[in-house]
């Protein structure tokens, strides 16, 4: 939509608290593990598209199918649990932390 578009004027903005998810009505801690999936797959997908593998490739070096990793470049993020994405991210050498803060 573009401003000249006289529904501009009806649309509001809502400013985000920083997790989509809360934003879209999920309960807090589901929020907050999704938004961690979520950045991981960006991640797992970048490191993919920086070592410029084909889908096979990528799936020999993480040790799933061609499928799979269709899934994860689609960002499919419910097809995949954090467990997952840190077991896919450390066969390809990225380092994950898990911090926690009060």
């Amino acid at each position: 939509m573009k401003k000249s578009d006289p529904r501009w004027d009806d649309m509001s903005v809502t400013e985000s608290c920083g997790n989509v998810f809360i934003d879209l009505g999920f309960e807090p801690a589901e929020a907050h593990v999704m938004l961690m999936r979520t950045d991981l797959m960006i991640e797992i997908e970048k490191y993919i598209k920086s070592k410029n593998w084909t889908q096979a490739e990528a799936a020999k070096h993480m040790g799933i199918t061609q499928p799979r990793v269709s899934k994860l470049m689609k960002r499919n993020w419910d097809d995949f649990s954090l467990d997952m994405l840190i077991t896919l991210a450390t066969r390809l050498g990225i380092h994950t932390e898990l911090k926690l803060a009060a």
